[in-house]
């Protein structure tokens, strides 16, 4: 039996779409797995009765089938789904890690990067790595092609950003959050967003929030991700009042992600919640920063 802890992570970060990804230290997906004839699949915790058993219906039964390891497998859920925090990402990135270790596959956490990626594919429809890699390999992460195509196509970075995720409760599911996004991007956008990215690059390099928050500047995906979730705006001008040196949707939505320094951290909280209230939804704030990757717990 191996017990394996991974995080929930936020991916784009504005301006890096399907690319850029950051792994936070809370919350987490805690996953258990034992050698079996066939796999099996157990999930409790938060929004665990929204969650398919089924292994065919489930992220990491694909992922027990790419790794030829049938197991019985029980997820704890400590990110909630349709969460915008990477929900199937940690539970695909930790039945990867563990299954790797508990059948002796070999694999680098770079090489699971694609297989946890699969997983990802039953929930959106398609393999994207944005979320597993950061859950894999912790850090800021940018994944090349998808970063599927092969295990060099995702490089990673540790980095000191103090970062507040803050969850209201909607939902917006991936499905969706993709429908929205422009098919055609104007030549300004796409230059703007080019060197937005490379900010934020250089800001997580030198692990500086005021250039990480700069950089998360986007005028393509996150407007039209923004009209899904009630409050963004309100939300965005509180946290930015606050202390905050950039915000964004995180990842699909509807969680929102704000770059702060660390003496701000509790006041950006803070005012996210209040922001959120005041537009008659309750929220709750992770008060947070970037993390490590999967880690087991348990032999």
């Amino acid at each position: 039996m191996l017990t394996v802890r991974a995080p929930a992570t936020s991916a784009n970060l504005g301006s890096g779409f399907d690319v850029f990804g950051v792994a936070l230290d809370r919350p987490a997906d805690v996953v258990r797995v034992e050698r079996a004839d066939r796999t099996t699949i157990e999930v409790t915790g938060v929004g665990a009765q929204y969650i398919p058993e089924d292994p065919d219906d489930n992220t990491v039964g694909a992922v027990a089938d790419a790794l030829d390891a049938p197991a019985h497998i029980r997820i704890d859920k400590g990110v909630r789904p349709s969460s915008g925090l990477g929900s199937s990402a940690a539970s695909a990135a930790a039945a990867a890690f563990a299954l790797n270790e508990l059948y002796d596959r070999g694999l680098s956490r770079e090489e699971l990067v694609p297989i946890a990626a699969e997983g990802e594919a039953v929930v959106s429809g398609e393999a994207h790595a944005d979320n597993v890699a950061p859950s894999l390999l912790g850090g800021f992460t940018v994944a090349r092609g998808g970063g599927i195509d092969d295990a060099g196509g995702v490089t990673a970075v540790d980095a000191d950003i103090p970062l507040v995720a803050c969850l209201p409760e909607i939902a917006v599911s991936t499905r969706d959050a993709r429908r929205v996004v422009p098919g055609e991007v104007a030549m300004t956008d796409v230059v703007s967003t080019v060197g937005n990215a490379a900010t934020l690059t250089v800001g997580m390099c030198r692990s500086d929030p005021a250039l990480v928050g700069r950089g998360m500047r986007d005028p393509v995906v996150t407007p039209a991700r923004a009209s899904l979730i009630t409050g963004y705006e309100g939300v965005r001008e509180a946290a930015l009042d606050a202390g905050a040196t950039g915000v964004t949707v995180s990842g699909a939505g509807p969680a929102v992600l704000a770059a702060c320094y660390r003496a701000d951290r509790t006041a950006v909280a803070s005012a996210m919640v209040s922001a959120f209230h005041d537009a008659g939804v309750d929220a709750r704030a992770y008060q947070s920063r970037i993390g490590r990757g999967a880690e087991i717990l348990e032999r």
